[in-house]
């Protein structure tokens, strides 16, 4: 990913900048000033919009957060109103994110693991996540009102694992597993859970 220049915003700048960075330093080795040298800017301008790393951090999560929420929202105007077909918009953003926008990805299981040690990150993780099973929730209870409580309660936490461990795995050990199978073979294992 490179830097884009001329009508950009700052803080755009600042925060494709800062995704650079964190991916080649992670978010614990990310620094001010390397972002700064990142974005052409002196490092008191980055402090204009981003008094500490802790606000630039936080305002990059929401980038990442938005860019998934973005490719979602377009794949949904494409899908056909049924329970399989919107089930593959979620399939589909996350393997959008791991093929063609790893940046993101591991951006944010970056985020997932700061979030061990930074209370202000845990919170916007689980509210993201708490978000992305909201979502699988209100599809549910569209398309099967009457799952059973347990079914309905846990499987908007299954679908998220399955999204989100396809990530962990594969991004450490690509070509291990052909991806696109496995969220196929997650699909019916789902979808045959709905039916049970």
């Amino acid at each position: 990913m490179k830097i884009k220049n001329g009508d950009e915003k700052p803080e755009e700048k600042i925060l494709d900048a800062a995704l650079e960075v964190v991916i080649e330093k992670t978010i614990c080795g990310t620094r001010m000033h390397l972002i700064a040298e990142r974005a052409n800017m002196v490092q008191s301008n980055l402090h204009y919009y981003y008094k500490t790393k802790n606000d630039l951090m936080l305002a990059l999560q929401k980038k990442v957060l938005k860019r998934c929420l973005e490719i979602r929202e377009r794949l949904k105007a494409e899908a056909k109103n049924t329970l399989e077909d919107q089930l593959e918009v979620f399939i589909k953003q996350k393997l959008e994110f791991i093929v063609n926008e790893q940046e993101y990805d591991f951006a944010e299981i970056d985020f997932w693991v700061q979030g061990h040690i930074n209370p202000d990150i845990q919170a916007a993780f689980a509210a993201s996540f708490e978000g992305w099973r909201k979502e699988i929730g209100a599809m549910l209870d569209k398309y099967e009102p009457g799952l059973p409580k347990q079914k309905r309660e846990y499987l908007p936490y299954l679908i998220v694992s399955a999204l989100e461990g396809a990530s962990i795995q594969y991004l450490i050990d690509k070509g291990r597993f052909d991806l696109e199978e496995y969220f196929q073979f997650c699909k019916s294992i789902i979808i045959k859970e709905i039916n049970e």
